[in-house]
């Protein structure tokens, strides 16, 4: 039987305690989204929360960047994007990326950055989202469970945070021309959601590498007047 390269590029989206990591590490591993294996190997999961800038361990990564590390951050991104384009055809599954961004961005440091032509980029690639959603009634629960295994315990102190942070993230996918999809991680399995992923992206072509040519590249810059109000606004 011929192998099936299948080519799926995922962008997990949602605040922290939605499982998001453990989705992503679970949909690597399925046949599903990334094809039968007869042995492990490497397979990538890209995140935008890994804090690379600095020797802090808990340091400023492409969410959080502060004002001295924008042009890095800026350039990552960059960097990233043409390397999704020069390996079209391979998987890709990334654990937050510029949507989360734009959230932590507008909500802690008040600026709003403009990713129209990252996203064209991606979009052209066949890179769909998937917003991992929880009831908000179900935050207390999830943090009882994170607070056994976390080395940063008070990042979990305030959960209307994450709260305000998923209402934001929220909005901005609605506003994305990625093709997304919403999957409530409150009572579902990961097997679940896994399964449920899959069935998407196989009745809509999400398996393969697209040949689709993204709209002409801008410059990827801060919007520095006031924020949108449809963003912040309480």
């Amino acid at each position: 039987m011929p192998v099936i390269k299948l080519c799926p590029k995922l962008i997990l989206e949602g605040t922290r305690l939605t499982g998001k990591t453990d989705l992503a590490l679970a949909l690597n591993e399925s046949s599903r989204i990334t094809g039968v294996r007869k042995y492990r190997y490497h397979s990538p999961i890209v995140s935008a929360e890994w804090n690379g800038f600095t020797p802090n361990p808990y340091g400023c990564s492409l969410i959080n960047f502060d004002a001295a590390y924008e042009k890095p951050a800026m350039e990552s991104y960059r960097l990233w994007v043409s390397l999704f384009e020069l390996y079209r055809y391979y998987s890709w599954i990334i654990d937050r990326f510029h949507i989360s961004t734009q959230m932590w961005q507008a909500i802690y440091r008040g600026r709003r950055y403009r990713f129209e032509w990252l996203e064209s980029r991606l979009a052209a690639l066949g890179f769909r989202l998937v917003f991992c959603w929880r009831d908000p009634s179900s935050f207390a629960e999830a943090r009882v469970r994170r607070l056994k295994v976390s080395s940063n315990p008070s990042q979990y102190d305030d959960l209307t945070l994450f709260i305000r942070e998923q209402e934001i993230l929220q909005e901005l996918l609605k506003k994305s021309v990625i093709p997304s999809l919403r999957i409530d991680v409150t009572d579902y399995s990961l097997d679940e959601q896994v399964d449920y992923i899959a069935d998407w992206l196989e009745a809509t072509g999400g398996l393969n590498a697209t040949e689709t040519q993204p709209e002409p590249k801008r410059a990827l810059l801060p919007v520095f007047p006031r924020l949108a109000e449809g963003m912040i606004a309480g």
